[in-house]
Protein backbone atom coordinates (compact mmCIF):
# COMPACT_ATOMS: atom_id res chain seq x y z
CA UNK A 1 0.00 0.00 0.00
CA UNK A 2 1.44 3.32 -1.04
CA UNK A 3 1.23 6.25 1.58
CA UNK A 4 2.47 9.45 0.22
CA UNK A 5 1.41 13.19 1.20
CA UNK A 6 2.41 16.37 -0.29
CA UNK A 7 2.46 19.15 2.05
CA UNK A 8 2.43 23.40 0.68
CA UNK A 9 4.29 25.96 3.15
CA UNK A 10 1.81 28.14 4.65
CA UNK A 11 1.74 30.71 7.21
CA UNK A 12 -2.10 30.64 9.58
CA UNK A 13 -3.49 29.11 6.65
CA UNK A 14 -3.20 31.27 3.52
CA UNK A 15 -0.38 30.25 0.68
CA UNK A 16 2.89 31.81 1.16
CA UNK A 17 3.80 31.59 -2.74
CA UNK A 18 0.38 33.58 -3.61
CA UNK A 19 -0.31 32.93 -7.32
CA UNK A 20 3.18 31.09 -7.78
CA UNK A 21 0.82 28.10 -6.73
CA UNK A 22 -0.71 28.36 -10.05
CA UNK A 23 2.92 28.17 -11.45
CA UNK A 24 3.90 24.98 -10.08
CA UNK A 25 3.36 21.92 -11.87
CA UNK A 26 0.55 21.05 -10.94
CA UNK A 27 -1.18 18.33 -12.44
CA UNK A 28 -4.65 19.26 -13.29
CA UNK A 29 -8.18 17.80 -12.71
CA UNK A 30 -8.07 16.08 -16.22
CA UNK A 31 -9.85 13.53 -18.91
CA UNK A 32 -8.84 14.16 -22.74
CA UNK A 33 -11.74 13.30 -23.61
CA UNK A 34 -13.46 15.88 -21.25
CA UNK A 35 -10.96 18.59 -22.84
CA UNK A 36 -9.93 19.10 -18.61
CA UNK A 37 -6.29 18.53 -19.31
CA UNK A 38 -3.02 18.71 -17.04
CA UNK A 39 -1.52 22.53 -17.41
CA UNK A 40 1.87 23.02 -16.25
CA UNK A 41 2.93 26.45 -15.37
CA UNK A 42 6.44 26.20 -14.21
CA UNK A 43 7.36 28.17 -17.79
CA UNK A 44 5.55 31.05 -17.01
CA UNK A 45 5.67 34.07 -14.73
CA UNK A 46 3.42 36.57 -13.15
CA UNK A 47 3.94 39.20 -15.28
CA UNK A 48 2.22 37.23 -18.55
CA UNK A 49 -0.11 35.22 -16.89
CA UNK A 50 -4.15 36.28 -16.39
CA UNK A 51 -4.03 38.68 -19.32
CA UNK A 52 -6.56 36.00 -21.46
CA UNK A 53 -10.03 34.32 -21.49
CA UNK A 54 -7.72 31.19 -21.74
CA UNK A 55 -6.00 32.15 -18.58
CA UNK A 56 -8.80 32.50 -16.48
CA UNK A 57 -10.14 28.87 -17.84
CA UNK A 58 -6.55 27.54 -17.16
CA UNK A 59 -6.73 28.97 -13.85
CA UNK A 60 -10.11 27.72 -12.91
CA UNK A 61 -9.67 24.57 -14.36
CA UNK A 62 -6.15 24.51 -11.79
CA UNK A 63 -8.13 24.57 -8.79
CA UNK A 64 -10.37 21.44 -9.80
CA UNK A 65 -7.36 19.28 -9.01
CA UNK A 66 -8.49 20.29 -5.41
CA UNK A 67 -10.81 17.46 -5.77
CA UNK A 68 -7.97 14.86 -5.41
CA UNK A 69 -5.98 17.38 -3.12
CA UNK A 70 -3.76 18.54 -5.91
CA UNK A 71 -0.14 16.17 -5.51
CA UNK A 72 -1.55 14.09 -2.28
CA UNK A 73 -1.46 10.86 -3.69
CA UNK A 74 -5.28 9.43 -4.41
CA UNK A 75 -6.40 11.93 -1.74
CA UNK A 76 -9.50 13.78 -1.61
CA UNK A 77 -12.33 12.18 -3.40
CA UNK A 78 -9.94 9.10 -4.34
CA UNK A 79 -9.35 6.54 -2.43
CA UNK A 80 -6.54 6.61 -0.86
CA UNK A 81 -5.98 7.18 3.33
CA UNK A 82 -4.59 10.72 2.70
CA UNK A 83 -8.18 12.02 1.48
CA UNK A 84 -11.60 12.61 3.07
CA UNK A 85 -13.50 10.31 1.52
CA UNK A 86 -11.33 7.18 3.12
CA UNK A 87 -11.48 8.80 6.51
CA UNK A 88 -14.92 9.42 6.29
CA UNK A 89 -15.76 5.92 6.02
CA UNK A 90 -12.91 4.28 7.81
CA UNK A 91 -14.11 6.16 11.02
CA UNK A 92 -17.67 4.82 10.68
CA UNK A 93 -19.42 1.80 10.48
CA UNK A 94 -18.66 1.47 6.91
CA UNK A 95 -15.04 0.11 6.67
CA UNK A 96 -12.29 -1.12 8.07
CA UNK A 97 -8.45 -2.26 6.91
CA UNK A 98 -6.80 -5.67 6.16
CA UNK A 99 -3.22 -3.76 5.59
CA UNK A 100 -0.95 -3.55 8.81
CA UNK A 101 -0.33 -0.32 9.35
CA UNK A 102 -1.60 0.98 12.59
CA UNK A 103 -3.09 4.71 11.47
CA UNK A 104 -5.80 2.54 10.44
CA UNK A 105 -6.84 1.32 13.59
CA UNK A 106 -6.14 4.49 15.32
CA UNK A 107 -8.88 6.12 12.33
CA UNK A 108 -11.41 3.25 13.36
CA UNK A 109 -10.42 4.40 17.62
CA UNK A 110 -10.66 8.02 16.61
CA UNK A 111 -7.47 8.22 17.79
CA UNK A 112 -6.51 11.24 16.34
CA UNK A 113 -3.10 13.09 16.95
CA UNK A 114 -1.55 16.55 15.78
CA UNK A 115 1.76 14.42 14.65
CA UNK A 116 -0.60 11.99 12.28
CA UNK A 117 0.33 13.63 8.83
CA UNK A 118 -2.69 11.89 7.11
CA UNK A 119 -5.03 14.10 9.85
CA UNK A 120 -3.35 17.26 9.16
CA UNK A 121 -3.08 16.44 5.86
CA UNK A 122 -6.09 17.72 4.64
CA UNK A 123 -5.95 21.37 6.13
CA UNK A 124 -2.08 21.05 4.94
CA UNK A 125 -3.57 20.58 1.49
CA UNK A 126 -6.82 22.96 1.36
CA UNK A 127 -6.05 25.48 2.88
CA UNK A 128 -3.87 26.71 -0.08
CA UNK A 129 -6.14 26.15 -2.75
CA UNK A 130 -8.78 28.15 -1.16
CA UNK A 131 -6.13 31.15 -0.75
CA UNK A 132 -4.92 30.75 -4.14
CA UNK A 133 -8.81 30.77 -5.39
CA UNK A 134 -9.68 34.02 -3.39
CA UNK A 135 -6.18 35.58 -5.43
CA UNK A 136 -7.77 33.76 -8.73
CA UNK A 137 -11.16 35.64 -8.25
CA UNK A 138 -9.80 39.34 -8.00
CA UNK A 139 -7.04 38.35 -11.08
CA UNK A 140 -10.27 37.29 -13.53
CA UNK A 141 -11.69 40.16 -12.85
CA UNK A 142 -9.49 42.45 -14.04
CA UNK A 143 -9.33 40.43 -17.70
CA UNK A 144 -11.02 41.54 -20.46
CA UNK A 145 -13.08 39.00 -22.00
CA UNK A 146 -16.55 38.18 -22.22
CA UNK A 147 -18.77 38.93 -19.33
CA UNK A 148 -21.04 36.01 -19.11
CA UNK A 149 -17.92 33.82 -19.38
CA UNK A 150 -16.03 35.64 -16.63
CA UNK A 151 -18.86 35.23 -14.51
CA UNK A 152 -18.93 31.68 -15.12
CA UNK A 153 -15.42 31.39 -14.43
CA UNK A 154 -15.51 33.54 -10.97
CA UNK A 155 -19.04 31.45 -10.00
CA UNK A 156 -17.24 27.65 -10.30
CA UNK A 157 -14.10 28.93 -7.92
CA UNK A 158 -16.69 30.62 -5.29
CA UNK A 159 -18.57 26.96 -6.02
CA UNK A 160 -14.97 25.47 -5.60
CA UNK A 161 -13.90 27.73 -2.44
CA UNK A 162 -17.38 26.99 -0.68
CA UNK A 163 -16.90 23.53 -0.85
CA UNK A 164 -12.92 23.12 -0.06
CA UNK A 165 -14.10 25.54 3.16
CA UNK A 166 -17.16 22.98 3.87
CA UNK A 167 -14.77 20.57 4.09
CA UNK A 168 -11.99 22.09 6.05
CA UNK A 169 -15.05 23.11 8.26
CA UNK A 170 -16.74 19.39 8.61
CA UNK A 171 -13.33 18.30 9.70
CA UNK A 172 -11.61 20.84 11.72
CA UNK A 173 -14.36 23.48 12.60
CA UNK A 174 -13.90 27.18 11.56
CA UNK A 175 -10.38 28.01 10.22
CA UNK A 176 -9.00 31.27 9.41
CA UNK A 177 -9.33 31.45 5.90
CA UNK A 178 -8.98 34.54 3.85
CA UNK A 179 -11.11 36.23 1.74
CA UNK A 180 -8.85 39.47 1.29
CA UNK A 181 -6.71 38.72 -2.49
CA UNK A 182 -4.27 40.92 -1.51
CA UNK A 183 -3.57 39.52 2.06
CA UNK A 184 -3.64 36.08 0.75
CA UNK A 185 -0.78 36.73 -1.52
CA UNK A 186 1.50 38.65 1.22
CA UNK A 187 3.08 36.11 3.35
CA UNK A 188 3.92 38.71 5.44
CA UNK A 189 0.33 39.42 6.29
CA UNK A 190 -0.54 39.84 10.12
CA UNK A 191 -2.41 36.39 11.23
CA UNK A 192 -5.93 36.17 11.79
CA UNK A 193 -7.98 34.24 14.23
CA UNK A 194 -10.24 31.75 13.57
CA UNK A 195 -13.62 32.67 12.67
CA UNK A 196 -16.41 32.43 14.66
CA UNK A 197 -18.76 29.52 13.97
CA UNK A 198 -21.49 31.43 12.40
CA UNK A 199 -18.69 33.54 10.58
CA UNK A 200 -17.88 30.37 9.09
CA UNK A 201 -21.02 29.14 8.15
CA UNK A 202 -21.74 32.17 6.53
CA UNK A 203 -18.90 32.24 4.23
CA UNK A 204 -19.52 28.78 2.49
CA UNK A 205 -23.22 29.61 2.60
CA UNK A 206 -22.71 33.01 0.64
CA UNK A 207 -20.36 31.23 -1.90
CA UNK A 208 -22.71 28.67 -2.74
CA UNK A 209 -24.97 31.32 -3.57
CA UNK A 210 -23.22 33.32 -4.95
CA UNK A 211 -22.04 30.58 -7.32
CA UNK A 212 -25.42 29.03 -7.91
CA UNK A 213 -27.01 32.36 -8.82
CA UNK A 214 -24.92 32.42 -11.92
CA UNK A 215 -24.04 28.87 -12.87
CA UNK A 216 -26.16 26.08 -15.22
CA UNK A 217 -27.88 23.59 -13.73
CA UNK A 218 -26.02 21.34 -15.43
CA UNK A 219 -22.59 20.97 -17.28
CA UNK A 220 -22.44 18.48 -20.29
CA UNK A 221 -20.12 17.67 -22.77
CA UNK A 222 -16.59 19.17 -22.92
CA UNK A 223 -18.09 20.77 -19.23
CA UNK A 224 -18.86 17.97 -17.54
CA UNK A 225 -17.33 17.46 -14.08
CA UNK A 226 -17.26 21.80 -13.64
CA UNK A 227 -19.47 22.83 -11.12
CA UNK A 228 -22.61 23.19 -11.80
CA UNK A 229 -26.05 25.28 -9.90
CA UNK A 230 -27.71 22.39 -8.82
CA UNK A 231 -23.92 20.91 -7.17
CA UNK A 232 -23.80 24.19 -5.39
CA UNK A 233 -27.19 23.41 -4.25
CA UNK A 234 -26.67 19.94 -2.81
CA UNK A 235 -23.37 21.61 -1.15
CA UNK A 236 -25.80 24.13 0.49
CA UNK A 237 -28.22 21.88 1.74
CA UNK A 238 -25.43 19.58 3.35
CA UNK A 239 -24.11 22.55 5.05
CA UNK A 240 -27.58 23.41 6.28
CA UNK A 241 -28.17 19.52 7.59
CA UNK A 242 -25.01 20.02 9.22
CA UNK A 243 -26.39 22.98 10.93
CA UNK A 244 -29.70 21.08 11.61
CA UNK A 245 -31.53 24.18 10.00
CA UNK A 246 -33.66 21.56 8.46
CA UNK A 247 -36.51 24.14 7.37
CA UNK A 248 -33.72 25.42 4.75
CA UNK A 249 -32.56 22.12 4.12
CA UNK A 250 -36.29 21.20 2.82
CA UNK A 251 -36.41 24.32 0.65
CA UNK A 252 -33.37 23.83 -0.96
CA UNK A 253 -33.72 19.97 -1.09
CA UNK A 254 -37.25 20.53 -3.03
CA UNK A 255 -35.54 23.10 -5.11
CA UNK A 256 -33.08 20.30 -6.31
CA UNK A 257 -36.02 17.79 -6.63
CA UNK A 258 -37.60 20.21 -9.40
CA UNK A 259 -34.39 20.29 -10.87
CA UNK A 260 -34.86 17.20 -13.50
CA UNK A 261 -32.84 14.43 -11.40
CA UNK A 262 -33.99 11.10 -11.32
CA UNK A 263 -32.65 7.64 -10.39
CA UNK A 264 -31.50 5.42 -13.06
CA UNK A 265 -33.05 1.95 -13.06
CA UNK A 266 -29.32 0.38 -12.26
CA UNK A 267 -27.18 0.96 -9.43
CA UNK A 268 -24.37 -0.47 -10.32
CA UNK A 269 -24.36 2.16 -13.64
CA UNK A 270 -23.56 4.59 -11.08
CA UNK A 271 -19.98 3.44 -10.34
CA UNK A 272 -19.89 1.88 -13.95
CA UNK A 273 -17.70 3.24 -16.87
CA UNK A 274 -20.61 3.99 -18.47
CA UNK A 275 -21.41 6.88 -16.17
CA UNK A 276 -18.96 8.69 -18.47
CA UNK A 277 -20.55 12.08 -19.37
CA UNK A 278 -23.18 11.54 -16.91
CA UNK A 279 -26.63 10.53 -16.10
CA UNK A 280 -30.08 11.19 -14.75
CA UNK A 281 -28.75 10.54 -11.18
CA UNK A 282 -25.31 12.14 -10.82
CA UNK A 283 -24.53 15.64 -9.78
CA UNK A 284 -21.28 15.66 -9.22
CA UNK A 285 -18.49 13.63 -10.76
CA UNK A 286 -14.87 13.94 -11.07
CA UNK A 287 -13.91 12.89 -14.70
CA UNK A 288 -10.89 10.05 -14.54
CA UNK A 289 -8.76 9.28 -17.15
CA UNK A 290 -6.61 5.95 -17.02
CA UNK A 291 -3.89 7.59 -18.51
CA UNK A 292 -3.46 10.65 -16.29
CA UNK A 293 -1.06 11.69 -13.78
CA UNK A 294 -3.65 12.01 -11.27
CA UNK A 295 -6.94 11.80 -12.18
CA UNK A 296 -7.29 8.18 -12.39
CA UNK A 297 -9.75 6.13 -9.93
CA UNK A 298 -7.69 3.43 -8.14
CA UNK A 299 -10.80 2.18 -6.43
CA UNK A 300 -10.51 -1.45 -7.11
CA UNK A 301 -6.48 -1.91 -6.84
CA UNK A 302 -7.36 -0.86 -3.08
CA UNK A 303 -10.30 -3.35 -2.13
CA UNK A 304 -9.96 -6.31 -4.68
CA UNK A 305 -8.55 -9.44 -2.46
CA UNK A 306 -5.79 -11.31 -4.26
CA UNK A 307 -5.63 -14.02 -2.09
CA UNK A 308 -7.70 -15.78 -3.42
CA UNK A 309 -7.49 -13.61 -6.35
CA UNK A 310 -10.83 -12.11 -7.44
CA UNK A 311 -11.23 -12.71 -11.32
CA UNK A 312 -13.27 -10.18 -13.32
CA UNK A 313 -15.80 -11.56 -15.71
CA UNK A 314 -13.77 -9.02 -18.06
CA UNK A 315 -10.86 -10.95 -17.95
CA UNK A 316 -8.68 -8.01 -17.19
CA UNK A 317 -5.74 -9.12 -15.03
CA UNK A 318 -6.01 -6.02 -12.06
CA UNK A 319 -3.90 -5.05 -9.51
CA UNK A 320 -5.46 -6.39 -6.55
CA UNK A 321 -4.32 -5.10 -3.12
CA UNK A 322 -7.23 -6.66 -0.42
CA UNK A 323 -6.97 -3.61 2.08
CA UNK A 324 -10.50 -1.87 2.74
CA UNK A 325 -13.62 -4.52 3.99
CA UNK A 326 -16.83 -3.53 5.19
CA UNK A 327 -17.22 -5.26 8.85
CA UNK A 328 -19.78 -8.41 8.86
CA UNK A 329 -21.96 -6.63 11.67
CA UNK A 330 -22.49 -3.89 8.85
CA UNK A 331 -22.98 -6.22 5.97
CA UNK A 332 -25.77 -8.35 7.38
CA UNK A 333 -27.49 -5.67 7.98
CA UNK A 334 -28.66 -5.61 4.37
CA UNK A 335 -31.82 -7.94 3.11
CA UNK A 336 -30.23 -11.04 1.43
CA UNK A 337 -32.22 -9.54 -1.69
CA UNK A 338 -30.60 -5.93 -1.77
CA UNK A 339 -29.77 -5.10 -5.46
CA UNK A 340 -26.81 -2.65 -4.24
CA UNK A 341 -25.10 -6.00 -2.99
CA UNK A 342 -24.46 -7.13 -6.50
CA UNK A 343 -20.92 -4.53 -6.13
CA UNK A 344 -20.95 -5.35 -2.59
CA UNK A 345 -19.33 -8.77 -2.27
CA UNK A 346 -19.41 -11.61 0.34
CA UNK A 347 -18.80 -14.17 -2.39
CA UNK A 348 -16.64 -13.14 -4.99
CA UNK A 349 -15.26 -15.18 -8.40
CA UNK A 350 -11.75 -16.69 -8.41
CA UNK A 351 -11.33 -18.53 -11.85
CA UNK A 352 -13.04 -17.97 -15.59
CA UNK A 353 -15.58 -20.72 -14.48
CA UNK A 354 -17.10 -18.47 -11.77
CA UNK A 355 -15.98 -20.86 -8.81
CA UNK A 356 -17.02 -19.01 -5.80
CA UNK A 357 -14.71 -18.22 -2.90
CA UNK A 358 -17.09 -17.80 0.70
CA UNK A 359 -15.07 -14.76 2.44
CA UNK A 360 -17.65 -14.87 5.23
CA UNK A 361 -16.85 -18.29 6.37
CA UNK A 362 -13.59 -19.15 4.31
CA UNK A 363 -12.66 -22.39 2.42
CA UNK A 364 -10.59 -24.25 -0.15
CA UNK A 365 -9.63 -23.21 -3.70
CA UNK A 366 -7.29 -25.90 -5.53
CA UNK A 367 -6.40 -27.89 -2.49
CA UNK A 368 -5.52 -24.37 -0.45
CA UNK A 369 -7.03 -23.36 2.46
CA UNK A 370 -8.16 -19.72 2.61
CA UNK A 371 -9.53 -18.29 5.71
CA UNK A 372 -12.19 -15.99 6.19
CA UNK A 373 -11.91 -12.18 5.81
CA UNK A 374 -12.56 -9.49 8.02
CA UNK A 375 -15.20 -7.92 6.14
CA UNK A 376 -16.99 -8.15 2.69
CA UNK A 377 -15.35 -6.69 -0.22
CA UNK A 378 -16.81 -3.55 -1.20
CA UNK A 379 -16.02 -3.55 -4.72
CA UNK A 380 -18.43 -0.41 -6.08
CA UNK A 381 -16.24 1.23 -9.09
CA UNK A 382 -16.33 -1.25 -12.09
CA UNK A 383 -13.33 -1.87 -14.66
CA UNK A 384 -12.32 0.41 -17.38
CA UNK A 385 -12.39 -1.64 -20.61
CA UNK A 386 -10.21 1.12 -22.15
CA UNK A 387 -7.44 0.57 -19.31
CA UNK A 388 -3.93 -0.99 -19.97
CA UNK A 389 -3.08 -0.27 -16.65
CA UNK A 390 -4.39 -0.93 -12.63
CA UNK A 391 -5.71 2.63 -13.57
CA UNK A 392 -9.00 3.44 -14.44
CA UNK A 393 -11.16 5.93 -15.80
CA UNK A 394 -14.74 4.96 -14.28
CA UNK A 395 -15.54 8.63 -13.14
CA UNK A 396 -15.45 8.81 -9.13
CA UNK A 397 -18.90 10.01 -8.44
CA UNK A 398 -19.18 12.84 -5.55
CA UNK A 399 -23.12 13.39 -5.21
CA UNK A 400 -25.99 11.79 -6.21
CA UNK A 401 -29.77 12.21 -6.26
CA UNK A 402 -30.32 9.70 -4.09
CA UNK A 403 -27.76 11.47 -1.57
CA UNK A 404 -30.58 14.04 -2.23
CA UNK A 405 -33.66 12.39 -1.55
CA UNK A 406 -32.62 10.87 1.75
CA UNK A 407 -31.65 13.93 2.89
CA UNK A 408 -35.21 15.77 2.14
CA UNK A 409 -36.92 12.39 3.64
CA UNK A 410 -35.09 12.99 7.02
CA UNK A 411 -35.20 16.76 6.61
CA UNK A 412 -39.06 16.73 6.24
CA UNK A 413 -39.30 14.27 9.33
CA UNK A 414 -37.27 16.89 11.26
CA UNK A 415 -39.38 19.66 10.48
CA UNK A 416 -42.68 17.78 10.84
CA UNK A 417 -41.27 15.70 13.51
CA UNK A 418 -42.94 13.02 12.00
CA UNK A 419 -42.78 11.34 8.09
CA UNK A 420 -44.61 12.64 5.95
CA UNK A 421 -45.96 11.48 2.73
CA UNK A 422 -43.39 12.98 0.60
CA UNK A 423 -40.70 11.90 3.17
CA UNK A 424 -42.19 8.26 2.56
CA UNK A 425 -42.16 8.36 -1.51
CA UNK A 426 -38.39 9.45 -1.31
CA UNK A 427 -37.20 7.08 0.71
CA UNK A 428 -39.46 4.20 -0.90
CA UNK A 429 -37.80 5.67 -4.37
CA UNK A 430 -34.61 4.41 -3.26
CA UNK A 431 -35.53 1.10 -2.00
CA UNK A 432 -37.72 0.45 -5.08
CA UNK A 433 -34.71 0.37 -7.07
CA UNK A 434 -32.76 -1.86 -4.77
CA UNK A 435 -35.50 -4.52 -4.68
CA UNK A 436 -36.52 -4.40 -1.35
CA UNK A 437 -39.63 -3.82 0.70
CA UNK A 438 -41.37 -0.12 0.66
CA UNK A 439 -42.51 0.90 4.09
CA UNK A 440 -46.39 1.95 4.32
CA UNK A 441 -47.02 5.55 4.96
CA UNK A 442 -48.14 6.25 8.85
CA UNK A 443 -46.56 2.71 9.58
CA UNK A 444 -43.38 4.94 11.24
CA UNK A 445 -43.39 7.43 14.07
CA UNK A 446 -40.43 10.26 13.98
CA UNK A 447 -37.88 8.06 15.95
CA UNK A 448 -38.18 4.75 13.58
CA UNK A 449 -38.33 6.73 10.99
CA UNK A 450 -35.26 8.61 11.18
CA UNK A 451 -33.38 5.19 12.06
CA UNK A 452 -34.62 3.78 8.90
CA UNK A 453 -32.97 6.73 7.41
CA UNK A 454 -29.94 6.02 8.83
CA UNK A 455 -29.63 2.19 7.75
CA UNK A 456 -30.98 3.76 4.54
CA UNK A 457 -28.03 6.09 3.93
CA UNK A 458 -25.61 3.67 5.00
CA UNK A 459 -27.04 0.62 2.34
CA UNK A 460 -27.47 3.68 -0.48
CA UNK A 461 -23.89 5.27 0.14
CA UNK A 462 -21.29 3.21 1.37
CA UNK A 463 -17.87 4.44 0.43
CA UNK A 464 -18.90 7.66 -1.22
CA UNK A 465 -17.90 9.68 1.81
CA UNK A 466 -21.02 10.60 3.24
CA UNK A 467 -20.96 8.52 6.08
CA UNK A 468 -18.91 10.29 8.99
CA UNK A 469 -20.99 13.68 8.54
CA UNK A 470 -24.47 11.59 8.60
CA UNK A 471 -23.23 10.21 11.70
CA UNK A 472 -21.58 13.37 13.26
CA UNK A 473 -25.52 14.90 12.78
CA UNK A 474 -26.94 12.09 14.23
CA UNK A 475 -24.54 11.72 17.44
CA UNK A 476 -23.62 8.27 16.56
CA UNK A 477 -19.80 9.10 15.73
CA UNK A 478 -18.26 9.08 18.97
CA UNK A 479 -20.60 6.25 20.10
CA UNK A 480 -19.99 3.44 17.83
CA UNK A 481 -16.62 4.17 18.34
CA UNK A 482 -16.81 3.26 21.71
CA UNK A 483 -19.30 0.71 21.05
CA UNK A 484 -16.30 -1.32 19.23
CA UNK A 485 -13.73 -1.02 22.26
CA UNK A 486 -12.35 2.31 21.41
CA UNK A 487 -10.14 3.40 24.10
CA UNK A 488 -9.83 7.33 23.03
CA UNK A 489 -13.37 8.26 21.56
CA UNK A 490 -14.61 11.02 22.83
CA UNK A 491 -16.58 14.22 22.45
CA UNK A 492 -13.81 16.15 21.11
CA UNK A 493 -13.29 13.68 18.11
CA UNK A 494 -16.12 15.27 15.80
CA UNK A 495 -12.69 17.47 14.85
CA UNK A 496 -9.62 17.18 13.63
CA UNK A 497 -6.71 18.76 15.01
CA UNK A 498 -4.78 21.54 13.40
CA UNK A 499 -1.26 21.12 12.06
CA UNK A 500 0.87 22.33 15.08
CA UNK A 501 2.91 24.81 12.73
CA UNK A 502 -0.34 26.54 11.99
CA UNK A 503 -0.64 27.26 16.22
CA UNK A 504 3.22 27.77 16.17
CA UNK A 505 4.01 29.99 13.30
CA UNK A 506 0.80 32.53 14.50
CA UNK A 507 1.84 33.04 18.13
CA UNK A 508 -1.18 31.29 19.07
CA UNK A 509 -3.32 33.58 17.21
CA UNK A 510 -5.19 30.76 15.86
CA UNK A 511 -6.47 28.05 18.27
CA UNK A 512 -5.91 24.85 18.97
CA UNK A 513 -9.30 22.80 19.30
CA UNK A 514 -10.42 21.04 22.34
CA UNK A 515 -8.51 17.95 23.48
CA UNK A 516 -5.09 18.42 21.14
Amino acid sequence: MKKHNKTYIERNGYNKFGVLLLMMSIFLFSSCEKKLEPSVYSQLSQNNFFNTASDAKAAVTSMYSGMLMGNTYEAGWGGSNNGWLIQSSMETDETICSWGWPGWKRMNDLQFSIDDGVIVGIYTAMMPFISQITIDISKIQDIAMDTKLKNQYIAELRALRAHYSQILYNFYGPVPIRLDPVAAADPTATPIPRPSHDTMVQYIENDYKAAAAVLPNSFTGSDYGRFSKSACLVGLMKLYMKEHRWSDAVTIGEQIKSSGFSLISDYSKNFSYDNKGGNSEIILAIPCNANATRSYNNWLANVLPSAPAYVDPSGMNLQEWGGYKMPWTTYDKFETNDKRLSVLFRRYAVDAAGTLFDAKTGGTINGTYYASFIGAIPKKYGVDPTSTTSYMGTDIVVWRYADVELLLAEALNEVNHAPTADAYSLINDVRTRAGVTNYNSGSLDYTSFKSKIMDERLFELWCEGQRREDMIRWGTFVSYAASQGSAFATANDTLYPLPQKVITETNGIVKQNPGY
